[in-house]
């Protein structure tokens, strides 16, 4: 009799999970071309970061619309909705970004963006050309999922909408360090965190993963190589600037190949531009450097800081010159939590299709999700928008003017961060 009783209560509660999985699909289906229609507005209508108004007005009346307690101007525009489900349990974040970059669009598309700015002194275009307003458009898809299913959640989901992941403008801080440095992690304490980012890296319907370090740390260096201005037919009357600033280069290149543990973990670093003098026969006064460090171990990154220092400044004074070397730390290494990654990874399945969820290599591009990570276990992954006609080496980048997003690709977005929330909340029964 009692094991009979008990197979009864397990069909139950295996019909109760079927019922609650339709559920979903069913209304992550309803949505789609919702979804597809924000995006399309969005897309014509970007925004830079912490500029992006009207996107954070869309969103905020949008998560008003479901019922959510909604906090807007968060970081400047940056927009925080709490959906408290029927039963108690522990709250998940889910973040889409919502700026857009400097770039005139190419890529022709009848939704295709005109909006044009003055960006430091040069006049050019907006553009779309990461895919966060497929983020935003997905989660405010998403939202509405859930706020359907609210009655079944056990616990409560935190949307944020974050302005300025691509770097906030020169003079102002932004995007996720702001958000928590003006407290949304004070207020709202979530016990995890969820994140999803469109590439054209990875065909339609695809999802990729990886567990510990999956992007780099992004900073940003600058060294100034003081001399002595010379006539260029007699250097020995001055001291030269670019003949320090070309042994620095060198020096510098050899801090990750012979300085640093790569074992541990890759690291990068190159210089983008150097720029000094202005005649050919005239020895200048200084020479300017700037670059960029990436790496996957937080150790490793300030080791590398230092001996950027101590190279620089040593080589220029075994020429007679000095060197200024200034290190701004950028965004963290993005770290998923590899209990969370596990836990969650058949989720991921469930919403992509175990065949389409691919275990991916290290990213040196960097995400300032990495800020949130610091703070709680947190999963980040890459949803594939590539058309699978389309050929993964010769297709347009995250970044470039004819950067395309396949809207066929956001039905299996909006499903992952669904899944990823009402599967973490269930366990937590």
């Amino acid at each position: 009799m009692k094991k009979s009783l008990l197979s009864v209560a397990l069909g139950f509660a295996a019909l109760g999970a079927f019922n609650a999985q339709a559920n979903l699909d069913q209304h992550v289906k309803n949505v789609e071309q919702q979804v597809i229609e924000w995006r399309r507005d969005f897309h014509q209508n970007p925004e830079l970061g912490n500029r992006e108004t009207r996107t954070a007005g869309i969103v905020a009346k949008h998560l008003k619309s479901l019922g959510m307690q909604v906090q807007t101007d968060i970081a400047y525009t940056g927009v925080v909705g709490i959906l408290k489900g029927a039963k108690p349990g522990p709250t998940v974040m889910l973040r889409a970004d919502m700026d857009a970059l400097p770039v005139t669009e190419k890529a022709d598309v009848p939704f295709k963006s005109t909006k044009t700015t003055n960006y430091r002194g040069v006049d050019v275009g907006i553009m779309h050309a990461c895919g966060h307003d497929t983020h935003v458009a997905m989660l405010m898809g998403t939202a509405q999922v859930l706020a359907n299913m609210k009655d079944e959640l056990h616990g409560n989901i935190m949307f944020v909408f974050q302005p300025a992941e691509e770097g906030a403008p020169e003079g102002e801080e932004g995007g996720a360090e702001l958000m928590l440095k003006e407290g949304i992690f004070t207020k709202y304490k979530p016990d995890v965190a969820f994140g999803l980012h469109i590439t054209s890296s990875l065909h339609t319907g695809k999802i990729g993963y990886r567990s510990g370090p999956f992007m780099a740390s992004a900073d940003r260096f600058e060294i100034t190589v003081n001399g002595r201005q010379a006539h260029g037919s007699a250097p020995w009357t001055g001291v030269d600037p670019i003949a320090a600033a070309a042994q620095i280069v060198t020096g510098v290149n050899h801090i990750v190949s012979r300085q640093v543990n790569i074992t541990k973990e890759p690291a990068i670093v190159s210089f983008g531009k150097i720029a000094g003098g202005v005649r050919n026969n005239i020895i200048p006064e200084e020479v300017e450097m700037v670059g960029t460090i990436r790496n996957f171990d937080m150790d490793n990154r300030a080791q590398i800081f230092e001996n950027i220092k101590t190279t620089a400044t040593h080589i220029a004074k075994s020429s007679g010159a000095t060197a200024d070397v200034h290190i701004h730390e950028g965004y963290p290494v993005t770290v998923n939590n590899p209990e969370l990654t596990a836990q969650m990874l058949p989720s991921l399945e469930k919403a992509a299709g175990k065949q389409n969820v691919l275990e991916m290599g290290k990213i040196t591009g960097a995400e300032d999700f990495s800020f949130y990570a610091l703070e709680i276990p947190s999963v980040f992954v890459f949803l594939g928008g590539t058309p699978e006609n389309q050929d993964l080496k010769t297709v347009a980048s995250n970044h470039s003017p004819y950067f395309y997003a396949d809207e066929s690709s956001f039905k299996v977005g909006t499903k992952t961060l669904s899944q990823l929330a009402v599967d973490y909340l269930n366990s937590h029964k």
